[in-house]
């Protein structure tokens, strides 16, 4: 049975890996997507947006399917869909055709992160679902690191269209193990029939609890700095700094390495001090850290060791934040949790992509705008907390 577990535990991390390999493959490209459709950089920047807007949307659809007609259907449906915008993107003659197919990825992409969990709560319960999701977690974690490595190699021999075509050879591999190796664990009789009634109410509830979208906010915005790095940094990277495509993706892997590790000590943290003085002490430092950096930039220490430094401790502040509040968001609502853990995911996504559109347009290719666009996501979310969790204190608590 243990081995069993595992090998279902493998399968989902590769199938949950698509979608971020998805966005950060992409990123050493998107100077070279730029020129070559003639576009600017905030136009390349909206093939992110499109992907994380249409990836929160499905989400709300995903998790409701599978719930109703069964778990490997959806999936499969997902992927086919991931596929075919795969293969429209790499054909993609103008910026527009590009932004619109990365839209339609996003869409079937999302099914990849909502239906693997709804698995491994078929499957296991206490305990070894928890080691099932510390291992897809692993695989997640790691996919910024090498995501944007394997991109800058694809890119060595080829472009950035060749891209796509590594992914749409990882889509028809998710295929196939969805297929032909993960079994149906969603047994006939305890699926349920999409409710919309129930499902407005619930939606209802949550939009009008305080806290539940004081805390979602915190983490949205949270996320929306590290989606304004993701559009901006590539084009900072190579224009002020002359990185070459494996040079961002080094220093790229690097910021991304202070998010994920933080987040491993998240529940460590919040177990010897509590979720709320976590919350309290990260969004603080991670406000505060981001403001001091741009500081810095602006007067004119702008020296790439710095910036990365900045934002690698910065971004183990954020790592701190966004688990324990999506934790402390659901725990109010266990009997809506699934749709709570999709109307967060799905706010979530929106505020990030919105945040990519409304910081573009100011973007200069240079590291004092992007390091402002983070800082100003991140006050955001101090914002918010203060807003939304006054009982915090959190001037105090620094």
């Amino acid at each position: 049975m243990r081995d069993q577990l595992f090998r279902m535990a493998l399968v989902l991390g590769l199938l949950s890996a698509v979608g971020p390999f998805a966005i950060d493959m992409y990123l050493p490209a998107m100077p070279q997507v730029a020129a070559d459709l003639n576009t600017t950089e905030a136009g390349a920047a909206l093939t992110l947006t499109s992907y994380f807007i249409a990836f929160g949307i499905a989400q709300m659809i995903y998790g409701p399917m599978a719930d109703a007609i069964g778990r490997k259907k959806p999936m499969a449906l997902g992927v086919a869909i991931f596929l075919v915008a795969t293969v429209a993107a790499a054909l993609a003659p103008t910026i527009g055709w590009l932004i619109l197919a990365r839209a339609v990825q996003g869409f079937g992409a999302a099914t990849l992160m909502v239906v693997p969990r709804a698995v491994i709560r078929d499957v296991a319960t206490g305990p070894a679902a928890a080691k099932m999701m510390a291992a897809i977690m692993i695989v997640i974690s790691i996919s910024p690191m090498l995501a944007p490595l394997t991109g800058s190699l694809v890119m060595a021999w080829g472009g950035w269209r060749e891209i796509f075509g590594v992914l749409g050879a990882a889509a028809l591999l998710s295929l196939f193990l969805i297929l032909a190796v993960l079994p149906e664990t969603s047994e006939p009789q305890n699926r349920q029939p999409v409710r919309i009634a129930q499902m407005m109410a619930g939606a209802r509830r949550l939009l009008t609890d305080r806290r539940f979208m004081g805390l979602t906010m915190i983490g949205g915005f949270g996320m929306a700095s590290f989606f304004v790095f993701l559009s901006t940094a590539s084009f900072v990277y190579k224009h002020q700094y002359g990185l070459s495509p494996t040079g961002f993706s080094i220093a790229f892997a690097i910021n991304a390495i202070g998010f994920f590790s933080a987040s491993q000590f998240a529940g460590r943290l919040a177990e010897q001090f509590g979720m709320e003085r976590v919350i309290s002490l990260a969004i603080t430092g991670f406000s505060g850290l981001t403001l001091m950096l741009t500081a810095l930039v602006w007067s004119g220490a702008d020296a790439l060791p710095l910036v990365v430094a900045g934002l690698l401790v910065a971004n183990a502040c954020l790592g701190l934040v966004i688990p324990t509040t999506m934790v402390m968001a659901l725990d109010p609502h266990p009997d809506i949790a699934g749709l709570a853990s999709s109307l967060g995911g799905t706010i979530q996504m929106l505020t990030g992509g919105l945040m990519i559109a409304v910081t573009g347009p100011f973007m200069d290719n240079t590291s004092a705008t992007m390091v402002a666009g983070i800082a100003l996501c991140a006050l955001l979310a101090w914002c918010a907390a203060a807003a939304s969790l006054p009982r915090l204190r959190l001037g105090r608590m620094v």
